[in-house]
């Protein structure tokens, strides 16, 4: 071994799917290891931590497996972090990731964690996002960046975590991206939807060839255009168009209907007469509470998901278009609190209003999608305490976990 080379034990899976060893004091992150590992790692140290870069298996751990994907080890993809873990070792670091993050974060007693996992392990992502690069023929291809080097792109052949559907609406996309806006760089997704796909593509400042695009890919049923630094906006669309496009979707619609359907079973086991559901979307839980016989607010920030909610919510059922942080104030007090926020959780004034409400809710259930923010929003409601956690594999080969936490006022039985 070099100077830099250390010998260390792996012994857990951290929050962005780095294998975690200690040696000599130090914390060792290291991409692409497993727990039970045994590895020679070069060490890079900053304080108590340090990044580690696998160079040899000493011994391997007997969750490893070999990942069937080669984007995953010859061009070190990003888009995947435990291919090399069997899928049992998988749901046991998310397991474990949950837990970690509850208890160091938010400093409280963790109940038993379940893991509900996926119907399927592969092929269940109805959704792909590229970003596009030109060749030096000038011809445009799409890919995905590697984990140790953010700014390049490898083209992408195939993703086996992605459905068939859509990886094939991608291949004729790219056999008509001649008709692309003239740009140095772009940005696509492609969305699966009950027939064809929507494409939204980003970049570039002007698109005369659209129509063009849209004429030659029958597979776009929809298709959005965001020109520099401006938001997406519909450019055509073949057939009747049923709900917003742009956003809002779905990537394992499987698991997240049984989320979805997780998060009514518990709202309504409370049998609550009012329910606030902050950040809404299109507004499909507030809609699934509302028939049960709630009077649902339903708030969300994108108006036109807003609008979308408030035409299927029946009578004694609102929808409020604006920031949570801004409105939530005006829709308390109520009997049970849906949040589901984006990455970053909710902002400190949703956590101050929630706290500070009376009477207060007699339920918040917080849906997350990074347990390190809802550890941060639990810290902020000292009157709460945790009754249930439950934890939906809704990506598998990611380190990427969702969490369902059922918070009850401490004072509740």
């Amino acid at each position: 071994m070099t100077a830099d080379e250390r010998e260390i034990d792996v012994t857990s899976v951290a929050a962005g799917g780095d294998g975690v060893g200690r040696s000599e004091g130090l914390v060792v992150f290291t991409p692409r290891t497993a727990p039970g590992d045994r590895a020679v790692v070069a060490v890079t140290a900053k304080g108590r931590f340090a990044r580690g870069e696998l160079r040899a298996l000493v011994a391997p751990s007997p969750a490893r497996v070999e990942p069937p994907c080669p984007h995953y080890t010859r061009d070190r993809c990003g888009g995947c972090q435990l291919q090399h873990l069997a899928y049992e070792g998988q749901l046991e670091a998310k397991r474990g990731i949950v837990h970690d993050s509850i208890a160091r974060i938010a400093k409280r007693t963790v109940p038993e964690i379940s893991v509900r996992p996926s119907e399927r392990e592969w092929r269940y992502r109805e959704k792909l996002t590229l970003a596009l690069r030109r060749r030096p023929t000038g011809e445009w291809y799409g890919g995905l960046h590697p984990y140790d080097a953010p700014g390049r792109v490898f083209p992408l052949d195939d993703c086996p975590i992605t459905s068939e559907r859509v990886v094939a609406a991608w291949r004729e996309i790219l056999a008509a991206s001649g008709l692309f806006p003239e740009a140095r760089e772009l940005r696509g997704a492609v969305r699966a939807l009950d027939e064809g796909v929507s494409f939204v593509l980003e970049g570039g400042r002007s698109w005369p060839r659209a129509r063009a695009f849209h004429d030659a890919v029958p597979t776009v049923a929809v298709l959005w255009w965001g020109a520099e630094e401006r938001r997406p906006r519909l450019v055509a669309t073949r057939g009747e168009r049923r709900a917003p496009g742009a956003s809002f979707a779905q990537v394992n619609p499987v698991v997240a209907a049984a989320l979805r359907a997780r998060v009514v079973d518990r709202v309504m086991s409370y049998g609550p007469d009012t329910v606030v559901d902050a950040y809404a979307g299109v507004g499909d839980t507030a809609t699934l509470v509302a028939e049960r016989g709630a009077r649902v607010t339903a708030i969300e920030l994108d108006r036109e998901a807003s609008a979308w909610s408030a035409s299927r919510l029946p009578p004694g059922s609102r929808a409020v278009a604006g920031r949570v942080e801004d409105t939530i104030g005006a829709a308390l007090p109520a009997d049970v609190v849906i949040v589901n926020p984006p990455r970053a959780g909710v902002d400190e004034r949703v956590t101050a209003a929630l706290a500070g409400t009376r009477p207060r809710p007699r339920a918040l259930v917080y849906v997350s999608c990074n347990p390190a923010t809802l550890a941060r929003d639990i810290a902020r409601l000292p009157g709460f305490r945790i009754r249930a956690l439950e934890a939906f594999d809704m990506f598998p080969q990611t380190a990427h976990v969702e969490t369902l936490c059922e918070l009850v006022p401490e004072a509740a039985a």
